[in-house]
């Protein structure tokens, strides 16, 4: 079977289920990761045969997203601001608004060239967002917790991959406990109620840990309470939390900042237009 042969393919048996240009797309990230071939190159060789053995990991690929199973799931990869960080069950798989996130910290903080900034991570699942910190905050300390020991275990391989040290601690986000001041607190914690489970696609129910999604409906903020407490007793003077957040929960969290002490709170907006992340000060300057 030639490569355009089988694109196509791949369009017809997935258009329905993920549409026309995913589906395109889910050709050309299996395709890369099987014949080593960027999309550019693939639409070159569009005329090129397959090897047999190609052709057979091509058609396993495909079946597996049938059943919905992730693309970075099934090669084990995935790209995030710029590396490619391993996936597997044990870890959310990074999501564009994430990189928005730690894009937000790495332009508030870039060109600050101190030995001692120190940066918290929580919840580090893969560990995209203190790699990624490390890696463009280059003279940052950088610490990461999860209470997943298989998510330490990911984030680290890939830090040690990426080459970028970062020091991970398995801890509950809810009960971490420690002297050290941190000038930046990062978090991506769960906070989708288990009411907002039927507005999610059936592969992410199916094939992503739920401990890293949900929260209950009665408690939604949980971890960000936490970790807000947390902030205003380890964060340096001008110090700042950094979430991603809840679109349904804006109104709440800023209040639960501003219960908490922080008076200085900014919402920020994703891509699609939805209030995704937040920054809090404790600051003596109100903006």
């Amino acid at each position: 079977m030639k490569i355009g042969a089988l694109a196509a393919h791949y369009k017809t048996e997935l258009e329905l289920m993920y549409g026309g240009e995913e589906a395109e797309a889910l050709f050309s990230l299996s395709a890369e990761h099987v014949l080593g071939l960027s999309p550019v190159k693939l639409r070159m060789e569009k005329d090129s045969t397959l090897r047999f053995v190609e052709q057979q990991k091509l058609l396993s690929i495909l079946n597996d997203l049938k059943i919905g199973k992730p693309i970075q799931h099934i090669i084990g990869l995935a790209h995030f601001y710029g590396s490619v960080f391993e996936v597997n069950k044990h870890v959310l798989i990074p999501r564009p608004e994430t990189e928005e996130l730690v894009d937000w910290i790495i332009r508030d903080h870039a060109g600050i060239s101190r030995p001692d900034i120190h940066i918290l991570d929580i919840g580090t699942g893969s560990g995209c967002i203190p790699v990624s910190l490390k890696k463009y905050l280059p003279d940052a300390v950088v610490t990461s917790i999860d209470i997943s020991p298989e998510a330490i275990a990911v984030a680290a391989r890939n830090a040690e991959a990426i080459g970028m040290p970062v020091t991970f601690v398995m801890a509950d986000a809810c009960n971490y406990h420690t002297e050290q001041k941190f000038d930046i607190i990062v978090s991506n914690p769960p906070y989708i109620r288990e009411l907002e489970k039927s507005e999610m696609h059936a592969n992410v129910l199916m094939h992503e840990p739920h401990l890293a999604l949900f929260v209950t409906d009665e408690s939604p903020l949980v971890f960000y309470e936490a970790i807000a407490e947390l902030g205003k007793n380890n964060l340096q003077h001008n110090g700042a939390l950094y979430f991603e957040i809840n679109e349904y929960l804006t109104k709440e969290m800023v209040n639960m900042l501003n219960d908490k002490g922080f008076n200085n709170i900014e919402l920020k907006k994703d891509m699609q237009g939805k209030d995704r992340m937040i920054r809090a000060k404790l600051s003596d300057e109100i903006v």
